[in-house]
């Protein structure tokens, strides 16, 4: 029974751990394929798309961090349904590439997506001069 105890105290701590959700609904990140490399201190804003007015409102602006990531763009609310509907993501890519003195084709990036449940989304871009891709991460 003693051999056993350390089993069940870490299933216990593992299924405890597991039901712990993000503190955020939302995440991106920046990779530039052309260096194989995280983009830090791009400037990311979301926008939430009013259904009602067809207007895009201001929800928030951040820098990615030296790993390229910004972890807590859209924090959970007690009603879920309050973060549901459609966004878009604005990489501000200009300055990156100027700082780079690299031409490129985009000044700035727009991902439009949409939250339809309490699951965590990740939307990154892999980014290079002249193209970029986009996908729904995790």
């Amino acid at each position: 029974m003693k051999k056993l105890f350390p089993l069940f105290f870490a299933l216990f701590f593992f299924s405890f751990s597991a039901q712990v959700k993000n503190e955020f609904q939302l995440s991106s990140h920046i990779l530039d394929i052309t260096i194989g490399q995280p983009v830090a201190q791009v400037t990311v804003q979301l926008e939430k798309l009013d259904e009602t007015t067809k207007q895009w409102i201001f929800v928030s602006k951040m820098q990615t961090d030296n790993n390229g990531r910004i972890a807590n763009f859209l924090p959970y609310s007690k009603d879920l349904k309050n973060n549901f509907g459609k966004y878009k993501l604005i990489f501000l890519t200009e300055e990156y590439f100027k700082n780079k003195k690299t031409e490129s084709f985009y000044p700035f990036i727009e991902v439009v997506f949409q939250i339809k449940d309490e699951k965590h989304y990740h939307v990154p871009i892999t980014l290079s001069p002249f193209g970029y891709s986009t996908y729904r991460g995790s």
